[in-house]
């Protein structure tokens, strides 16, 4: 069975560099930075990409999937505002990467990955890092998980036409949702929807490039 040690630290001039440019990109909040500081990014990438796990570019992992670019997952983050007292829910788990530094930032983090073999990897991953408050499941992140909603916070990382229904269901009142919105690879925007008691409403945050939302999960998997 494939193992996940933990295999050093980040070279701190690397880290230094991650930092700044997530400052560049407007990531300022001291908590989000911190979660993000704390979280060894190579341990979430293919061994073949490590020596370029603190760059701020996205990067190739299985199942054809990519992990994203620091920046957007500090942007994302900061917009989601995540707090101690909060059940978060993450669409795309992806290599777990996200769900690490949501989990050092809320109560307990609730993961889907539609592809069996990554969610396993995330888990294992997120266990390896003793991250306890972290739940991952392999299904259909559009269904989202009614068996723990409502959420006080929803993020996903795949682009979807429209705010998916039943995800914003499951979200609480006063709740914030974030993920990219679009029709298309080319053209996505980023946006934090928030649950009022008038209604929702809606912020756009910036222009991203995410993988699509897809229903069901890969029978090949």
């Amino acid at each position: 069975m494939k193992e996940w040690p933990i295999e050093g630290a980040p070279d701190r001039e690397q880290m230094m560099r991650l930092i700044f440019a997530l400052r560049q990109h407007g990531v300022t909040d001291p908590r989000v930075l911190a979660a993000m500081e704390a979280t060894p990014r190579h341990h979430f990438v293919d061994r073949v990409f490590r020596d370029r796990a603190y760059e701020d570019v996205p990067l190739p992992i299985a199942c054809g999937q990519t992990i994203s670019q620091p920046s957007v997952v500090g942007v994302m983050t900061q917009a989601l505002a995540p707090t101690p007292r909060c059940k978060v829910l993450e669409v795309g788990a992806g290599s777990g990467y996200q769900t690490a530094i949501l989990a050092r930032l809320a109560r307990r983090v609730y993961a889907i990955e539609r592809h069996k073999p990554l969610a396993r990897e995330a888990a294992r991953r997120c266990a390896a890092l003793d991250l306890a408050n972290v739940s991952i499941i392999a299904g259909d992140g559009a269904l989202g998980w009614p068996d723990q909603a409502p959420f006080d916070r929803i993020m996903l990382t795949a682009a979807a036409e429209d705010p998916p229904a039943l995800l914003l269901k499951q979200l609480r009142e006063g709740g914030v949702m974030v993920l990219p919105v679009g029709q298309s690879d080319d053209v996505q925007q980023l946006l934090r929807i928030v649950k009022t008691p008038q209604g929702l409403r809606y912020d756009e945050l910036m222009p991203v490039r995410f993988v699509p939302l897809i229903e069901g999960v890969p029978e090949s998997d």
